[in-house]
């Protein structure tokens, strides 16, 4: 619809591994990214920390009442916290443990641009201009069908108005996240919705790559201690447990039971192993 993203990088922040800042409209977003060198002894995961707040200063307000500080997070705030870390999670190597941490803040706030839309965006930059080891990029955004035309990125007033409200999450590669709601439609309808979100990502993971080619540090992400896989204890597993644990996934049963089932069946193969192999 001619509106414009601007992306920019090395005013704000430069301590940080990677800094960038995205402004549509009036709306002005500032997403920083710094993780540890070396992961902590014992930990197996990523330990991935993405923090995302709405400061009162960003509509020209401050907190009332005697505390002027800001507050805990918002639900608002939470949520789009959770939409960010979903698409980005799996995005790092499966064996790059070291702590990350994602900071996105709302510095000015524009009433016809909705931020958490460009929560991810700002936060995959950050991270594909810097060392870090990084599978993207990634970006989402949000497709609105309003008088039967799809608009991406629509405002609050806008969205009053739509049939159909989705945040999709993408590579320039492939779908990874859909949530929304929407009145029933058909599934061509869903599709097209998808495939039009996605198209705008492609957009914006182009642009993340130009950027991340001009800035130098992006060039070479760091090194790390990669994990050692046993390949044979793996195919052994899924040979000699495939099966039960097949059986119990298709069973539907609930949360609690499901998991008992799990861990009987990791218990018995474990039972079963000799001296030697345990």
């Amino acid at each position: 619809d001619g509106r414009e993203i601007t992306i920019t990088t090395g005013k704000l922040a430069k301590q940080a591994h990677g800094s960038v800042e995205v402004r549509m409209g009036n709306t002005h977003l500032l997403a920083t990214v710094v993780s540890s060198f070396e992961a902590r002894e014992g930990v197996d995961f990523l330990p991935l920390t993405v923090d995302y707040r709405e400061k009162f200063s960003a509509d020209g307000r401050f907190p009332g009442g005697f505390l002027k500080r800001e507050a805990r997070p918002t639900d608002q705030e939470i949520l789009v916290m959770r939409l960010v870390d979903r698409i980005l999670r799996p995005m790092f190597p499966s064996d790059y443990h070291a702590e990350v941490q994602i900071m996105i803040s709302l510095n000015s706030h524009d009433p016809n641009v909705k931020p958490d839309a460009l929560a991810a965006l700002a936060a995959s930059t950050a991270i594909a201009i810097s060392d870090i080891p990084f599978n993207g990029p990634i970006s989402e955004c949000r497709v609105a069908r309003i008088d039967g035309n799809f608009i991406i990125n629509p405002s609050s007033e806008q969205l009053k108005n739509a049939d159909i409200d989705l945040m999709v999450g993408a590579s320039a590669d492939s779908v990874a996240m859909v949530e929304g709601e929407m009145s029933e439609v058909s599934e061509a309808e869903m599709i097209e919705a998808i495939k039009i979100g996605h198209e705008a990502i492609k957009v914006q993971c182009a642009a993340q790559l130009e950027l991340a080619s001009k800035v130098g540090v992006s060039s070479e992400k760091r090194e790390y201690c990669h994990e050692t896989h046993d390949e044979e204890l793996r195919r052994k597993i899924k040979e000699e447990t495939y099966d039960a644990v097949y059986t119990v996934a298709s069973e539907g049963l609930g949360k609690d039971e499901r998991s008992t089932k799990f861990k009987a069946v990791r218990e018995d193969w474990i039972a079963e192993l000799s001296e030697e192999e345990t």
